[in-house]
């Protein structure tokens, strides 16, 4: 369930998995976004699972409607709809390894 996830593996506020939000605040504003490094493939994937999630998935729903009622914008949910997943899915991928296997030769 999105925001109920346990963050084993990775630290608390996701820096583990490069979606760690960095402070942006100015004046009584305190806002924070999502750290621009890292893979963007990977920034790629969990943008598109939170927006596949957000009009498709029912508990998520739930969590977007209560963040809205709650004062959040559409791009803080999103945020935290993508620190949510990257916690979510840390463990399967540290505990997956991807090997390459040999192409075939090429022709000189």
């Amino acid at each position: 369930m999105v925001g109920a996830t346990t963050r084993r593996g990775v630290n608390e506020d996701g820096s583990g998995v490069e979606v760690a939000p960095i402070p942006v605040s100015s004046g009584r504003t305190d806002r924070h976004r999502l750290h621009r490094g890292g893979d963007r493939l990977a920034n790629n994937a969990l943008w598109r699972i939170a927006l596949v999630r957000m009009h498709c998935h029912q508990p998520t729903k739930d969590y977007v409607a209560r963040r809205i009622s709650e004062g959040k914008t559409k791009p803080e949910i999103l945020r935290c709809l993508k620190r949510d997943i990257a916690c979510e899915t840390y463990p399967y991928l540290a505990e997956t390894t991807i090997t390459r296997r040999p192409g075939p030769a090429r022709a000189q």
